[in-house]
């Protein structure tokens, strides 16, 4: 296949960029692109598209996102996860299940949060985590996030003050998790922070149908098929193919305001968008290319 999305099972410890860089040397290309990276810290999925799939990624960023992570709660960290410098600590060994708890459901559905210091979100051009490691003051804007669902799934655990748990958390694109860790333990009064931080969903995508690194053939899952789970499905005729490729707008009868082309061999072509009713014109085109 010239041209899909991979989904790698990054482990901890490494960069994206760095599972990128392995992929583009399994699949010999150097056009691969990501929907999304993780934090060397994190493990779990990641969305790669190659070649002409790169400009799918465009359309997968803004779905959905699963984690599974572990909160520590007495402690907060510069970073609001373990790899950062510990700046406070207090007891938590008082904190209740019930407390915790609550505590987790004020912080359900639409919240404002405000990212975290070292997030990659750019100010003036430069990076949040560039301008904190070289000991500038980062002020980051409050942004609305919607939490879907945030539950402990694990008993709090007591160790020497600190207080940890595991947790689910289903969420909308651009949460930051870490910033979650902070919150909770800031309205618990005691601080806190992430230990552990694993993506098991994307939208329709799941960490259990990933790819290991460690392969040397990966599994690609067909333009059509992810365009398919994101998007109503069109399929043209030969005129309306070519009438698409050569910038054509052509005329569907659909109410969808946006649908996934698929030519007569069964292949993505384009993802459309309604102009005005009955009539739809190219948002992105996908041509054959080759490596």
């Amino acid at each position: 296949m010239t041209s899909g999305i991979v989904l790698i099972d990054k482990p901890k410890g490494i960069t994206s960029h760095d599972a990128v860089y392995r992929v583009r040397r399994i699949l010999g290309t150097k056009k691969v692109g990501h929907a999304g990276t993780l934090d060397p810290m994190a493990s779990g999925l990641l969305v790669l598209g190659f070649n002409a799939s790169t400009r799918l990624l465009h359309f997968l960023v803004g779905l959905d996102k699963q984690y599974i992570a572990t909160f520590r709660l007495g402690a907060s960290t510069t970073t609001d996860d373990a790899e950062g410098e510990v700046i406070t600590t207090n007891n938590a060994s008082h904190l209740t299940a019930s407390e915790i708890d609550l505590a987790i459901k004020n912080l359900n559905g639409e919240i404002q949060q405000i990212p975290s210091s070292v997030s990659a979100i750019k100010i003036n051009g430069k990076k949040a985590y560039e301008l904190a490691r070289a000991g500038e003051e980062v002020e980051l804007k409050a942004r609305e996030v919607e939490i879907k669902n945030f539950e402990r799934s694990s008993e709090p655990r007591h160790l020497e003050g600190f207080v940890d748990f595991d947790a689910v958390i289903d969420c909308t694109s651009g949460t930051y998790i870490r910033a979650l860790a902070r919150d909770l333990g800031n309205a618990l009064g005691v601080g806190g922070h992430l230990t552990a931080l694993r993506r098991t969903k994307v939208g329709q995508f799941s960490v259990e149908s990933a790819n290991s690194l460690e392969n040397e053939t990966l599994t690609v899952i067909s333009p059509a098929t992810v365009a398919s789970w994101i998007f109503p499905t069109v399929e043209l005729s030969s005129d309306q193919a070519r009438d698409l490729v050569h910038g054509k707008r052509i005329q569907i009868q659909m109410q969808a305001e946006q649908l996934a082309a698929i030519d007569p061999a069964g292949e993505l072509l384009a993802i459309l968008e309604r102009t005005k009713p009955g009539e739809y014109k190219s948002m992105a085109v996908f041509l054959k290319e080759s490596n």
